[in-house]
């Protein structure tokens, strides 16, 4: 026995395609403007404030998965550059040898506050100036439901 599914209408199609579109272009956007001025990727960035607005400038490996979008492997090789780069640090737990702490360092925190400068700029001028701010609020409401 199958069970009838019914497919989404024209414009929820439509919607879905905008929405990837959108993303796409957006981030490219985004993150070509972090190149031009010398940035490194986005991910950078998505990491280090997640590490930021975290009690004690830490969190567990798993946590920072949990609140960005980055797949797991992809994160602990991007954990290890910026490791690398001085501006993580991994600690034992005090408790467990086995399990680790990943925190943000001075040097993590000034250069998150440096890409923040270029990135609020392109947020302005790919999204904010192209909307009025009842528009960003109704978008932002939207989608929020599927969040």
């Amino acid at each position: 026995m199958s069970e009838k599914t019914s497919n989404p209408s024209e414009a929820v199609t439509s919607a879905w395609t905008s929405i990837m579109r959108a993303r796409e272009r957006l981030l490219a956007a985004i993150e070509a403007d972090l190149k031009a001025a010398g940035m490194p990727p986005l991910a950078w960035y998505d990491v280090l404030w997640e590490l930021t607005r975290s009690q004690d400038g830490k969190l567990r490996p798993y946590e920072i998965e949990e609140r960005t979008l980055l797949a797991q492997y992809n994160l602990s090789r991007l954990l290890d550059r910026l490791e690398r780069e001085g501006l993580v640090r991994r600690e034992a737990f005090a408790e467990d040898g086995r399990g680790r702490w990943v925190l943000i360092s001075d040097a993590g925190r000034k250069l998150r506050e440096r890409m923040w400068t270029v990135y609020a700029k392109s947020i302005e001028t790919h999204i904010g100036c192209k909307l009025a701010e009842s528009e960003a609020k109704a978008i932002a409401g939207l989608l929020d439901r599927f969040l």
